[in-house]
């Protein structure tokens, strides 16, 4: 089994994680990598294996209009720094995915910046997607090109151009050697070229062994681009709706047939499951019933996939884009402020011990989920391995809910694998005439136990 299968990820927005200025103004916020590194180390204790940072690099603005691939954004501090948290991170056990912003640059990049001064006589002209010097634009260049998601602040590269593709290898061969990471997040990767993809697999998987591609993909049949020709894994958003309408609308249905599809099309793919991210409202500003933030961190981990927590989400942290900013999604934190949450926050208390579940009880990774029970306000599934079964049983509804469930393996007892986290509350579980009784608390979950 390659590590990303039975990895647990905390996601870090270091930009907006350690207060930095929303234009980079070439200042660096003091120790900014040590407070990284303290956040690696909490993340650790919450059972996170795997840290994916970024974007990291340097950029003008929010790190995704990139200007120079190889340097670490000067806000954050040095490529040295970056080098000595990643082998911090390794030491704990962790490993390190970055960002890698491929499909579009910043204004600032040097390529576009030959551009714009020889236009047509530029040796980076093919550079760059459907530039017309019969056009102009806002920042009045004198031409028009491609750019992602109509802001040319986002200047769109053409990764089918060999030089280009030779560039971006080149820079992963860099961020390998100097700061010896572990795999990319590839940014915006349902508008990247496919032959593009498959040549950077090709190209990876020969640099360094276990080598991971995760691409940032919304919509869509996973499977075009989460296969053994092209990337790893995927984002998966469809999942992620899924869980929050599913307890709003009390409908569990709609995440039980969201993850047979999924597995229809993916097969044994584990796909990237989050509950929020940089990009999307927290998880409480889109849950009516904030109850329900405990039956969706059960279900990132005992679903079949590879689990994640957004930096301040396991805290129950609020987050919402206002006026069409994404900033209120990636806010500056300071761990002093959760102090002692991991034994007083329901919400982080039961992270930290899904996180000591997933380290301890192989079914979690090696077992698929078997349905037991589906209902619009009552789901339970069992992942089974070798006469162990974990039992994942929620109830969305107001009024306390009686089920009675076939039994995964032979078991003469019940065990509440969360009975000790901090608002925990009383489960009634137990085995009677070979059948498993669950009486559970209303909008209540939890993870049972069963056999060797």
């Amino acid at each position: 089994m390659s590590w990303y299968d039975s990895a647990v990820f905390y996601h870090i927005y270091p930009l907006g994680l350690c207060g930095c200025a929303h234009e980079n103004d070439g200042r660096a916020v003091p120790g900014a990598f040590r407070k990284l590194d303290a956040w690696a180390a909490h993340a650790w204790q919450l059972g996170c294996n795997a840290i994916y940072i970024g974007p990291l690099f340097e950029s003008g603005s929010h790190g995704y209009d990139t200007v120079d691939y190889r340097r670490v954004d000067r806000r954050l501090g040095s490529n040295e720094e970056f080098a000595a948290w990643v082998r911090s991170c390794h030491a704990r056990g962790q490993k390190v995915i970055v960002d890698g912003v491929f499909n579009h640059v910043g204004r600032g990049f040097f390529a576009f910046q030959d551009l714009k001064q020889h236009r047509e006589g530029s040796a980076y002209r093919d550079w760059f997607c459907d530039v017309n010097f019969w056009g102009n634009n806002e920042y009045n260049d004198g031409f028009s090109y491609g750019n992602w998601g109509g802001h040319n602040l986002l200047v769109k590269l053409n990764q089918r151009n060999p030089a280009v593709q030779q560039y971006h290898f080149d820079t992963v061969r860099f961020w390998v050697e100097q700061f010896d990471i572990d795999g990319i997040r590839l940014d915006a990767a349902d508008v990247l070229d496919f032959g593009f993809m498959q040549n950077l697999r090709r190209f990876t998987d020969g640099l360094k062994a276990g080598f991971w591609l995760l691409g940032e993909v919304i919509h869509g049949d996973y499977s075009r681009w989460a296969n053994p020709q092209t990337l790893h894994s995927v984002t998966n958003y469809e999942l992620h709706k899924g869980l929050w309408s599913g307890h709003n609308d009390h409908n569990y249905f709609e995440i039980a047939h969201t993850m047979r599809r999924l597995q229809g099309l993916c097969g044994d793919t584990r796909l990237y499951t989050f509950s929020d991210n940089h990009d999307v409202e927290r998880l409480p500003n889109k849950l009516r019933q904030r109850a329900h933030i405990r039956h969706v961190a059960i279900l990132v981990y005992t679903l079949w996939g590879i689990p994640s927590i957004y930096y301040g989400s396991e805290f129950g942290i609020e987050g919402k884009k206002e006026w069409g900013s994404d900033w209120p999604l990636r806010p500056c934190l300071d761990l002093a402020d959760f102090e002692n949450a991991i034994r007083e926050n329901p919400v982080t208390s039961v992270y930290a011990a899904l996180g000591r579940l997933k380290a301890t009880e192989p079914a979690l990774t090696e077992g698929r989920p078997q349905e037991l029970l589906l209902t619009t306000e009552r789901y339970a599934f069992a992942q089974v391995w070798e006469g162990r079964a974990l039992v994942t049983v929620l109830n969305n509804a107001d009024a306390p809910a009686r089920l009675e469930l076939p039994l995964p393996v032979p078991a003469g007892q019940a065990e509440d694998l969360l009975a000790d986290c901090a608002g925990s509350q009383d489960v009634n579980a137990r085995v009677e005439n070979g059948r498993l009784i669950v009486e559970l608390p209303g909008n209540y979950g939890t993870v049972l136990g069963l056999g060797c």
